[in-house]
């Protein structure tokens, strides 16, 4: 048995060495010729898979197949940590009604062509879902390597790839529903959208309130295998509860990727997960290129050209026209559209996802794969020439059409310049999404607890049947815990309606003031009243799996009452606290804005530069990130060194913390060093 075992683990050895070696050769000759690595990778996978003659140099696909699976875990998670919450409020307007668009049109467009040819209806929605979505990973590295990805039209293509990440989210949680009845059932559909709502607010805000103090309490030991595991454990634990609750494991990777992302140990951690997410997605790009048959691209030729012409081409009329019909002019749309039209890991992601479901047909897989490979040789020629492309359709266009859309592009930017927001209605809007999302976290709460009883039918057990039994003890510690959240609600809901008594009920109305003061209250006492009663009825829908008997409730009930009314000031307060610590997480600069402004240029070594030691002594400054101070960007000085308790660390990275009583050693010219010894102080 140990023998066999290790000759098990040899051949599983000998698997993985081909991969990495073939894939190594090939990414690097197409990197050479200036081509996509990921098309290198289809490549080398298509060259050992099975059906490349003389005969497989893999001989165990199942492994290089299990290690695939985790290489999609890792590349949604690696996207999560390019996703950051305040992004959505960056994007605004324009790249969402983009993005609507251009996944409407494409999914129509992907349902007709697949009809054209003959599919059935799993293979045209998922050729559909398939070609509404661009890569992420292909093009923010395009964008990055070309000191786009902070620029206007950078920020713009990272609006639309956002919103497609939360499409994607929506079809792999749809499609299983639609794959298992064949239709698309509106109540379905809005049953499972508002699942899927509860479950990644829930996760969201807890995952926001712990997980960037767990990360940097753990960066604190400065032992990178530490924050390293920590961050494997966060990724598989929350695709795990994925799984659980019947989504996919990918999506859990992805939304913890997405709150790690704003933890200030984000540097730290996108540098620990590099090597070990390329060598997944390697692994992940190979797999997928195996599986291609050379029979069935020669078969499906016709499909593979018609489906690659339509991609690029549609996508770029799709992405341009919604880039155009929201302000951008011409040339600009149709460069956003050329730069978008990427097929890559989502493709590959949806068209698994149709084969584990066993619903789509066999050769959707290699046709999408070979359609993926002619984009990513098409595109950069395409991305290049996108200029001459928008100047010579300009040429062509009929004088009165170029006035028409000019005169368009003008006035839909002096709509967007020109609208101002209502304070009171901002403050409205604010009161609204407050109380959805705080909702909404005590929806999850039941349905957690309720989950947690189903799995664990154990627990609780002692609770005698007269007073209901173990599900009426889960539910009055799920309200108690959730008192400081009732308690804050109520209070909103308090606020809102008085504010909305007041806008409607305004100063400008022809009314006594007396009765103008008694309608306000009248208002305001009905709305609020009606917001109590939803409150009531949702505690009551999302708990009913565990709601006690009538006679049990009441007293229950009464507890609770007594509760709040003796503790209400300690549970406003544990709320309030609860809020800051979100927001302050919230207000971290991400990594990228940190080093947004290009950094001043050192002093020449031969002529200006001076070192000085500065002792760190304010507590503004200790505990604070090397990055976080920006101290290079704005005086122009550098930390060469720091000294603490008898070590040295020369060189410091950015991520390191500065601390009480540390040595700093500052490298700059005279003026530098004194901004910069005057900023350590924690003077302005």
């Amino acid at each position: 048995m140990p023998y066999i075992y290790i000759m098990h683990g040899v051949g599983f050895l000998q698997d993985l060495a081909v991969v990495m070696i073939v894939a190594g050769v090939v990414s690097l000759i197409f990197h050479r010729l200036k081509q996509p690595v990921v098309l290198g990778y289809l490549v080398a996978g298509f060259i050992i898979g099975p059906f490349t003659p003389p005969f497989p140099l893999v001989q165990d696909q199942e492994t290089v197949q299990t290690l695939a699976d985790l290489g999609v875990v890792f590349l949604m998670f690696s996207l999560g940590l390019e996703f950051h919450f305040r992004k959505l409020q960056k994007v605004g307007g324009p790249a969402m009604l983009t993005a609507v668009f251009e996944i409407t049109l494409m999914l129509l467009l992907g349902y007709e062509i697949g009809g054209l040819f003959g599919w059935g209806g799993m293979d045209r929605i998922f050729l559909g879902c398939i070609l509404a979505i661009s890569s992420t990973a292909i093009i923010v590295t395009t964008l990055r390597e070309t000191n786009d990805l902070r620029s206007p039209y950078g920020q713009f293509c990272t609006g639309i790839l956002i919103m497609e990440d939360i499409a994607v989210i929506l079809m792999m949680v749809l499609l299983p529903g639609v794959a298992r009845t064949g239709t698309l059932p509106t109540a379905e559909i809005l049953v499972t959208i508002l699942r899927l709502f509860v479950f990644l607010v829930g996760l969201i805000i807890v995952g926001l309130l712990l997980v960037p103090r767990l990360l940097r309490y753990v960066g604190k030991f400065k032992h990178d295998e530490m924050l390293l595991i920590t961050v494997l454990a966060l990724c598989f634990g929350t695709s795990l509860l994925a799984a659980h609750l019947e989504y996919s494991v990918a999506l859990g990777a992805f939304v913890m990727g997405a709150i790690i992302a704003e933890s200030r140990e984000l540097g730290r951690v996108e540098r620990l997960m590099a090597p070990v997410r390329d060598l997944f997605m390697a692994v992940f790009f190979v797999a997928i290129g195996m599986m291609i048959d050379p029979a069935h691209v020669v078969r499906y030729a016709v499909p593979v050209a018609v489906i690659s012409v339509v991609f690029l081409f549609g996508k770029m009329f799709a992405v341009s026209v919604g880039a155009f019909l929201t302000g951008r002019d011409g040339r600009t749309s149709l460069k956003f559209g050329a730069g978008m039209a990427q097929l890559g890991e989502f493709a590959f992601v949806l068209a698994a996802l149709g084969q584990a479901l066993d619903v789509t047909s066999y050769f959707l897989y290699p046709v999408v794969a070979a359609v993926t490979a002619v984009n990513a040789l098409v595109r950069p020629y395409l991305v290049d020439n996108a200029g001459r492309i928008a100047d010579a359709v300009y040429l062509r266009l009929p004088s009165s059409l170029v006035s028409s859309l000019s005169v368009y592009n003008h006035w839909i930017l002096r709509v967007g310049q020109g609208g101002r927001r209502n304070a009171a209605m901002k403050h409205v809007r604010s009161l609204v999404i407050q109380i959805v999302l705080t909702v909404t976290l005590m929806a999850a709460a039941f349905i957690a607890t309720a989950f947690l009883l189903n799995s664990l039918p154990g627990l609780f057990t002692w609770v005698p049947r007269i007073l209901g039994g173990p599900a009426a003890l889960a539910w009055l510690l799920v309200v108690i815990l959730l008192l400081p959240l009732y308690i804050a609600v109520v209070r909103k809901m308090q606020a809102l309606a008085m504010m909305l008594s007041e806008l409607a009920v305004s100063s400008e109305v022809e009314m006594d003031g007396s009765r103008k003061m008694l309608l306000r209250r009248l208002l305001s006492n009905t709305m609020f009243i009606l917001q109590l009663v939803l409150l009531g009825m949702i505690t009551m829908l999302v708990s009913a799996a565990m709601l006690p008997p009538l006679q049990v409730l009441a007293v229950l009930l009464v507890i609770v009452a007594l509760m709040a009314a003796a503790f209400g000031q300690s549970f406003n307060k544990w709320y309030s606290r609860g809020k800051f610590a979100l927001l302050e997480t919230l207000s971290e600069p991400p990594i990228e804005e940190a080093i947004a402004e290009p950094p001043r240029p050192l002093p020449s070594l031969l002529k200006e530069a001076e070192m000085h030691t500065v002792h760190v002594r304010s507590p503004a400054v200790a505990g604070k990130l090397i990055r976080e101070l920006e101290l290079r960007s704005t005086t122009g000085a550098s930390i060469v060194a720091i000294e603490r308790e008898g070590r040295t660390m020369v060189n410091p990275g950015p991520d390191e913390e500065l601390r009480v009583a540390d040595k700093v050693l500052l490298l700059g010219n005279a003026d530098q060093l004194a901004v910069a010894e005057a900023k350590l102080a924690g003077e302005e």
